[in-house]
């Protein structure tokens, strides 16, 4: 290394096992296959789609109440799992919970590559038959407007995580959160700040990214040891706000980067978090071993000092694909 990967970043060196080759045997004017990866959407995003293509019909099979899943390729794949599972544990009972589903998450995050999964949010399929894992925004919509912060998070720490995925505290080393969601509609999603929402100094830029979604900018001068006093102070402000439409806030480098485009949110939070360490909220609590926060959910999406740098496009390879491509190129017609 470093290499580019399909997370968007550059794999790090590292000492991995050192494959030594003395000759490569192949027939005149061969055709080298070769794959372009980098932030998606790239040339494996192809693949991706294939494989749930592939596997979708299957999964049912595999997982008893387990209807869909995506693993988010906007999200760099692994670092966010989607799913639909049946929720039919207590069908007696008026108010709907998950109970199913948690079992339904366990089995996921120990199979296979789905055990890759850092942040998997599973949905109860009698909530909304009609729910598509591949529709980002509206599966998010439905997930933020069910969760019971107090309740459905469930945290796996000290755990394994993808190799690519330098979030945690080590190569193949963090953590993962399961947010288990069920039942009525618990909340209507902010889609703008109400006038009366302020939030403290330093912090000057936020932007709703999605409804119910704040990406909130957190200067550049504000150092890693800085982030404990930054985070005492947004909740010790926001402890006693009215914030029931704003479940969730994205701390993060940029705001409007990551505001622009919902495949931005997906990509900064999720890749940039180690849900174990970056995982706060308002109004917090642990109980029995249990966290959980009865205002919105703050995850800490910035480039920390220990990850791995974000994917840069060289201009110069760039320009010279370009010619190649174009008329009289080599690959004029084929890219």
């Amino acid at each position: 290394g470093p290499f580019r990967d399909h997370l968007g970043y550059y794999s790090l060196q590292h000492p991995f096992p050192l494959m030594k080759v003395h000759n490569v045997y192949y027939r005149k004017d061969a055709v080298w296959s070769f794959t372009v990866v980098g932030r998606p959407p790239q040339e494996d995003t192809s693949f991706g789609a294939l494989i749930h293509e592939i596997t979708g019909s299957a999964i049912p099979k595999e997982i008893p109440g387990l209807h869909a899943v995506n693993a988010v390729d906007a999200a760099g794949v692994h670092p966010l799992l989607f799913a639909i599972g049946s929720e039919r544990y207590t069908p007696y009972v008026k108010e709907r919970h998950p109970a199913e589903l948690i079992t339904i998450a366990n089995h996921i995050l120990g199979k296979g590559q789905l055990s890759l999964a850092k942040y998997l949010f599973i949905a109860a399929k009698e909530d909304n038959p009609q729910l598509d894992v591949n529709d980002i925004g509206a599966f998010l919509k439905h997930i933020l407007q069910r969760v019971d912060l107090t309740r459905d998070l469930h945290f796996h720490t000290r755990t394994t995580i993808d190799t690519l995925d330098y979030s945690g505290e080590g190569l193949n080393s963090g953590s993962k959160v399961a947010i288990t969601v069920a039942g009525d509609i618990k909340r209507e999603l902010w889609t703008e700040l109400p006038s009366t929402f302020s939030l403290p100094r330093p912090i000057v830029n936020y932007k709703m990214a999605i409804p119910g979604v704040l990406a909130v900018e957190i200067p550049k001068n504000i150092r890693q040891s800085d982030m404990p006093l930054i985070l005492d102070i947004l909740q010790e402000h926001l402890a006693g706000a009215d914030l029931g439409g704003l479940p969730l806030i994205v701390l993060c480098d940029d705001a409007a980067f990551t505001a622009a485009t919902i495949n931005n949110l997906v990509w900064v939070t999720f890749t940039r978090s180690n849900p174990s360490h970056d995982i706060y909220g308002i109004n917090s609590f642990t109980e029995h071993k249990h966290w959980g926060c009865h205002g919105p959910l703050m995850i800490d999406a910035r480039i920390k000092p220990h990850h791995a740098p974000v994917l840069e496009r060289d201009p110069a390879v760039e320009k010279t694909v370009d010619a190649m491509g174009a008329k009289g190129g080599v690959l004029h017609g084929i890219i």
